[in-house]
């Protein structure tokens, strides 16, 4: 079955629904994510995008014995992640199992990665004899350092979820019992912050993290937020001891 898309309220959720595969995502499925991307960017409303896998696997990721037919322009695995990256609301991978090959770009792409003790990841690329592409690489380099890119994708090393943690690959990690509380608790949070801010400096810090950031553009969004109602409301709101009600603008 093709991945889902859900949303409710401020929330959108993409699952992965090929859990007897652990959720090897096959070439139609790139289109699909990439059509249920583009809903989500397009629906104001939505503040966190979650992103998780049906059954005891996030993703074992892309069946690679279709790649050579999978490389034209809009249909390959790196440009659907990179459209993760690239998502307007703030992304998060829930990990609550294994995360292998591309999956763990995946879910590098995303700005928050939630694991369970039962997550575990491991890269296998040069086991398979297939070199990543460059937008994998360079995510996997700003986001979790050199070396340990260098040890993750030259030793294919399996790594358990506290691992995971200890090297920045896992942002949170919670007990198996725990989970979901956890993950309802990061995205309340994330929803009760003022959307210009949150997904204007989202933006901004990924393009910092590529070297691709632009001042003035930056400049522009200080200023829409010093000139905003949310800044008004958020300041009532913190002398008030209550919680701010932000209408985006």
């Amino acid at each position: 079955m093709k991945p889902m898309l859900f949303i409710q309220g401020k929330v959108a959720e993409i699952r992965l629904m090929r859990a007897e595969m652990a959720n090897k995502l096959q070439p139609e499925d790139l289109h699909t994510i990439r059509q249920h991307l583009d809903a989500i960017n397009q629906c104001e409303a939505v503040k966190v995008l979650i992103l998780r896998g049906e059954g005891k696997y996030f993703c074992s990721g892309y069946d690679i014995s279709d790649i050579q037919n999978s490389q034209h322009e809009g249909s390959s695995f790196g440009e659907m992640v990179d459209a993760i990256e690239q998502c307007r609301p703030i992304t998060l991978a829930a990990l609550h199992g294994g995360v292998y090959g591309g999956a763990t770009d995946m879910a590098l792409a995303c700005d928050f990665r939630l694991g369970s003790s039962r997550t575990e990841m491991f890269m296998p690329a040069a086991r398979l004899g297939l070199h990543f592409y460059k937008q994998g690489l360079e995510r996997y380099v700003t986001r979790l350092g050199l070396d340990t890119a260098k040890r993750l994708f030259l030793t294919c090393e399996r790594l358990d979820a506290q691992a995971m943690k200890d090297c920045g690959f896992l942002t949170h990690l919670a007990a198996e019992d725990a989970f979901e509380q956890s993950l309802q608790t990061l995205t309340t949070a994330l929803c009760q912050m003022a959307p210009l801010p949150l997904l204007g400096m989202k933006k901004h810090l990924n393009l910092i993290a590529r070297q691709q950031h632009n001042a003035q553009d930056i400049a522009q969004a200080v200023l829409q937020t010093i000139h905003s109602h949310d800044l008004q409301e958020g300041s009532r709101a913190w002398k008030e001891k209550r919680p701010a009600a932000f209408i985006g603008s």
